[in-house]
């Protein structure tokens, strides 16, 4: 008997499992629907103009804030496009520090040349005849 009434229990005990598990189930199922419910109220209540006009508004003052970047930014091209000299002003440039280079390398390679000449001018010990006094004419 013992045997009997252990499965008898163990069987009680797998039906209010199962009870509990179908209440918990359709506890969870009214959860739900009442998320359900509470959406589908909330969109009924949405004014569809209402949501399209704020939509409108959002989009207007992006707009306008686009315009006004936009613009700045035209205006700080056209300033650094001023500040850029043109290509003829940058070839005359070139050209001026081109002659400057030039004049540069010429008074360099002269300044050479001068001490060369002094150099051989002073290996040479000449004897300076012009202007100088003899002392055999005075007499």
């Amino acid at each position: 008997m013992a045997s009997e009434s252990e499965q008898e229990r163990e069987r009680l005990k797998e039906e209010y499992k199962e009870h509990y598990r179908k209440i918990r189930d359709a506890k969870e199922k009214l959860r739900r629907s009442g998320y359900v419910k509470n959406v589908n109220e909330a969109l009924q209540q949405m004014n569809a103009d209402e949501l399209l006009a704020s939509v409108d508004q959002f989009l207007g003052k992006v707009r306008t804030k686009m315009a006004g970047l936009e613009a700045r930014l035209d205006v700080a091209m056209d300033h650094l496009m001023d500040d850029q000299p043109d290509e003829a002003e940058l070839d005359e440039q070139m050209k001026k520090e081109k002659a400057k280079d030039t004049l540069k390398q010429i008074k360099l390679e002269m300044g050479l040349l001068y001490s060369e000449i002094e150099e051989q001018a002073n290996g040479l010990h000449v004897d300076k005849t012009v202007g100088r006094k003899t002392e055999s004419h005075s007499e």
